[in-house]
Formats: C-alpha cells, structure tokens, sequence
C-alpha cells in the first residue's frame, strides 16, 4: 500500500516538472523573447543547479563548504577557453597572439570538461582541507575560491585564461535557437535547454541522493561514529561527494557564462558563494525541491520583481519618498528576514515534491473518509 502511494507521488511529481518544461517551450514561442521572465528562468535555472549541488554537501553530507564561486570560475573559463572559435581567439587573446589553445570543442563537451576540471580540482584540494571540521573547513574553501580568482587573472596565465580581460564570443544559450535562411528566429530553445541541462543534472543528484551511496553520505551528516561502525569510509565517501558537487558547480559556472556571454574572473566573488548559501538555506537545507524554488523566487526578487524600487515613481506631483538606486536591495533584505523568521527550516524544510504530495493525498482521503 505504502509503495502504491509512494509510486502514484513520484509520477504525478514527473508529471509536473514535465509539464512545467512543455509550458515554458510554449512561452518561448508566443511571449518577446525580451521578456525578463526568460532571463529570470535562465539565471533561475543555473543557480538552482549549484544551490543542489552545494545542498549536497551542506544539507546531506554535513560538510561545510563555501567554494562554490571558485568550482563555477574553473567551469566558466574552461568552457570559455575550449569553445571560443578558433578564428575569433585573435580577437579575444588580443594581448596574446591569439593564446595557447587553437582549437574549438563541441558545447556540451566543453561543459563535461568543465565539470570534470571542477571535479580534479576539488580531489586535490579536498586530501588536505577535508580533515577540517565545521568553520575551518568553510574558511579554508573560501580561501581556495578567492585565491582561484587571483590566480586566473595573473598575467603569467594569460595564454590561457586571457588575464584580467574577459573572454567572449563563445557559444550561448541563443545559439541554440533554430534559424531561418534570413536569420530570424524560427523556433526558439534558448530557455529550454539551460532547464533541460539543469533538470538533467539535478536528477542525477536525486538519484544519487536516494541511493545507498547517499544514505551513507545521511548518516555521516547525522552520526559520523554511527556511520564508521556500520563500515563506512568517512574520508573516501567526503571526498568523493565534494568532487560529485564541485562537478556539478563547474557545470554551472558554464551554464553562467552561457547566460553572461562573457567570463572575468572578478565577477566570481565570495558574495556570489553567499547568494547560493541563502537560496539553499531559504530553500531548506536538505530539500531539493526547496533549493530549486528558492533560487526562482529569489532571481525574480533581485532582478525583476522589485526593480521599480530603484526608479523614482510619480504620483501626480507628489514624488514617492525613499525610492531610489539602491533601494531595492534594503526591501529584498527585509523579505528576507521575514521568511527566515516565519520559516525556520526554510521554505520546504527538509521535504520533497513527492511528500508535499503524499501529504496531500492523505488529507483527501482523510476528508473521505470522514
């Protein structure tokens, strides 16, 4: 019985992120493509994938990481630096003949490769911070985020990563746009696929999440005795798990140079690393789902929902007090606080779609039976 509702819960769960996909094709098509709706579910769409991938190692692992912003920077330049077309690095690498690399990789290659650099990088420097615990840890990946941004403006790089300038004129979402014989536009995917890539890599994260593979990364977060006298590695089960989240950052940072269209190293600050901590902690640490809508909810605030606060407002000849550049940022601050004051463990807790759902169907039949 109970497998029964759990199974009729998954499908209808699929059934909806599914026809959230098919409506936002069906938007592409009839709404301006300079609609903010589409920048707020592009930019939605990249961060909800790096607020899971740090919700696994922050809400299901337990381990306290905020170098996320460096996984994205090595992900951004790599995919920048492999798919810029070889007849436009001169352009690019103007200060260096061009660069090292003179060769073009496929898109979605050029994002694996993004992911798996994140990913090498994370292994080498989770053997010596890994031993850390709690603060220490936080702090000593938040060094190695700011001291990966230094490094890639350092002009000894150049070649490679272009310094301090920034790259461009690499493949972005609209490229993925179908086009007439004229160049206009004849159906439109320049939404979809940073949706669909994010949707992808997320369910991987929920499979692996609901694996036993992730019951053990659960029950380190809950008792690392426990879980050591039960036979798991404690050490090779953290680092595998801050390498499979440093990947999917990297996959992200890419997905936010497609978004961009361009790549500095300076725009990957700590206060990036600070924003996707808020999505997953209003989210609720430990919920997927909450990671997901959070970083929507908290996209259209920042960048579309309150705008108008920054703009002086009219009303006859009577000017509306206190809104002005920068006023925006203080109401957003306050809606803020306010959920995390109403919603302690965030917006869905701990808590899925499929139990949101499971809940509900239990009230309907309670109601029945009633």
């Amino acid at each position: 019985m109970n497998k029964k509702k759990i199974d009729s819960a998954t499908i209808i769960s699929a059934v909806i992120v599914l026809a959230l996909f098919v409506a936002v094709f069906i938007a592409e098509q009839i709404i301006p493509a300079t609609s903010m709706l589409f920048t707020v579910i592009k930019k939605g769409a990249t961060y909800a994938l790096v607020a899971v991938s740090m919700n696994l190692l922050n809400g299901f692992t337990g381990i306290f990481s905020l170098g996320q912003a460096g996984f994205m920077l090595i992900g951004a330049y790599v995919y920048g630096i492999f798919t810029i077309p070889v007849a436009a690095r001169a352009d690019v690498y103007q200060y260096y003949n061009g660069g090292l690399v003179q060769f073009t990789m496929p898109v979605f290659l050029a994002m694996l490769c993004a992911g798996l650099a994140a990913a090498f990088l994370a292994f080498l420097i989770g053997l010596p911070v890994l031993r850390l615990k709690s603060d220490y840890l936080a702090i000593a990946t938040l060094g190695f985020a700011e001291i990966i941004r230094a490094l890639f403006q350092w002009d000894k790089l150049g070649p490679v990563t272009n310094g301090s300038n920034m790259l461009r004129l690499f493949p972005n979402f609209n490229d993925f746009n179908i086009k007439n014989a004229d160049g206009t536009v004849a159906v439109y995917f320049s939404t979809l696929v940073p949706l669909l890539i994010a949707g992808v890599c997320i369910g991987v994260i929920i499979m692996l999440i609901n694996s036993t593979y992730g019951r053990a990364l659960m029950a380190m977060r809950d008792d690392e005795i426990a879980a050591e006298a039960m036979g798991i590695r404690l050490a090779s089960h953290k680092r595998l798990a801050f390498c499979i989240s440093s990947f999917f950052a990297g996959v992200g940072g890419a997905m936010l140079a497609m978004y961009q269209t361009t790549v500095q190293a300076k725009s990957f600050t700590t206060a990036m690393t600070y924003e996707i901590l808020l999505i997953v902690v209003i989210g609720g640490i430990g919920s997927v789902t909450g990671s997901c809508l959070s970083s929507f909810l908290f996209v259209a605030c920042s960048e579309w929902w309150l705008r108008f606060l920054d703009q002086k407002q009219m009303i006859g000849n009577f000017e509306v007090p206190l809104l002005r550049n920068g006023f925006r940022l203080v109401v957003f601050s306050i809606i803020i606080m306010i959920v995390v004051l109403f919603f302690r463990q965030g917006i869905m807790g701990n808590k899925e779609l499929p139990d949101l759902i499971r809940q509900l169907q239990g009230k309907n039949k309670g109601g029945a039976d009633k």
